[in-house]
């Protein structure tokens, strides 16, 4: 589904644990994400810095989306 909504012209950034699955199935910008059953967050942080690490996640999302790729690109 990835490579089919960019092959729509618009961009797509998959966020996810396992890297290699989003290399496989042909994602261009992939940002990891924390943990599987977690991805974007930390259940064992304080509020304050769940809400730092969920933004960062986000953030770099952002950079990612907005970032011309030549290929498949992780956004570390």
């Amino acid at each position: 589904m990835v490579k089919e909504i960019e092959r729509a012209g618009i961009p797509v950034v998959h966020v996810c644990t396992v890297t290699p699955i989003s290399m496989t199935v042909g994602a261009n910008r992939i940002v990891p994400a924390i943990a599987i059953p977690y991805p974007l967050g930390n259940p064992s942080l304080d509020k304050v810095e769940e809400k730092e690490l969920r933004r960062g996640i986000v953030e770099k999302a952002l950079e990612a989306l907005t970032t011309e790729v030549d290929g498949q690109t992780i956004f570390e």
